[in-house]
């Protein structure tokens, strides 16, 4: 299936190279998703993230941030990221989505790597393109489909090949990027997640319901009210959420003690991080960052 004349499609399709513990790593999936899966926490993950909207509308939220989306979007999401598309009511909504790893100390190329993936440092790591950029681009992802469905002993490689090349046009072209941040969410919509990424930027400090409603001139009962209603969380919960999230990062990416991390991660003692780290996530931070299957979990048990 062609789209919009421009990208090839077909639901379920899967492309996999190695697995995503692995220095080298590719998943590209072909699939819809729907509005009954909005309630999902913002998670993260160890590898990069390529996003590709396929359909009319949706949102994605970064660190709380909500932005809006339309057809051939591309967000860049480098590791231990939060973040999560939101969709609307209605049909199921099409995307790719594209995860990877790849080794980056590369004698005699790191530093050109290192400049390639700044496309996944901007503030606002979102690009659309026009015209011939937008089909050079979505040109490359088609020949990655293509390769995708033949078979030859170096198929992988010139899947890699494809996609560095489509990683090069991306940062190439990133001048010709004509997103701006704009959501079409309401005026209340917009409040309650300007709220959500002062949650993200600022979760190691105090917060509480008070203090919010204070800061953003909302009384604290209509900003408890909602908060549930627009996020599908207490207002408690999404901040204890937030803090459990960055705990689980540092614990897998740092060797920081475990105590330093509850502090820093604006906990008021070691056993209130504990007893809360256990809740979300059904075993004790220590065993998370040694247990190799915990490593490769970032859910929630949500018990809202």
């Amino acid at each position: 299936m062609l789209l919009e004349n421009l990208i090839l499609y077909e639901k379920c399709h899967l492309v996999e190279i190695n697995h995503p513990e692995d220095p080298f790593f590719y998943f590209f999936d072909y699939d819809d998703r729907s509005y009954s899966i909005n309630m999902e926490f913002q998670h993260f993950h160890r590898f990069y993230e390529l996003c590709i909207f396929l359909d009319q509308s949706a949102d994605h939220i970064i660190e709380g941030d909500i932005y809006d989306l339309q057809f051939g979007d591309i967000v860049a999401l480098k590791p231990s990221l939060l973040h999560k598309t939101q969709y609307p009511h209605g049909t199921p909504k099409k995307r790719l989505i594209i995860n990877f790893n790849l080794p980056m100390e590369l004698e005699g190329i790191a530093k050109d790597l290192t400049a390639l993936f700044s496309i996944f440092e901007r503030n606002v790591p979102i690009y659309r393109f026009e015209g011939s950029y937008k089909e050079d681009l979505f040109k490359t992802l088609n020949d990655i489909f293509i390769l995708s469905k033949k078979k030859t002993p170096i198929n992988n490689l010139l899947i890699h090949t494809k996609f560095m090349e489509f990683l090069t046009k991306l940062y190439l072209y990133q001048d010709q990027n004509i997103y701006v941040v704009h959501s079409s969410a309401d005026n209340l919509t917009n409040k309650i997640y300007s709220i959500t990424s002062y949650i993200h930027e600022h979760y190691g400090e105090s917060l509480s319901l008070d203090f919010l409603s204070s800061r953003f001139y909302i009384s604290s009962y209509y900003l408890s009210h909602q908060f549930k209603k627009i996020t599908g969380f207490t207002l408690n919960s999404y901040i204890q959420m937030t803090r459990i999230r960055n705990a689980q990062q540092l614990l897998l990416s740092t060797d920081t003690r475990i105590t330093d991390i509850s502090e820093s991660c604006g906990f008021a003692s070691f056993s209130q991080f504990n007893r809360t780290f256990r809740k979300y996530c059904g075993l004790s931070p220590s065993r998370y960052r040694t247990d190799k299957d915990a490593k490769a979990m970032v859910s929630f048990r949500i018990t809202e």
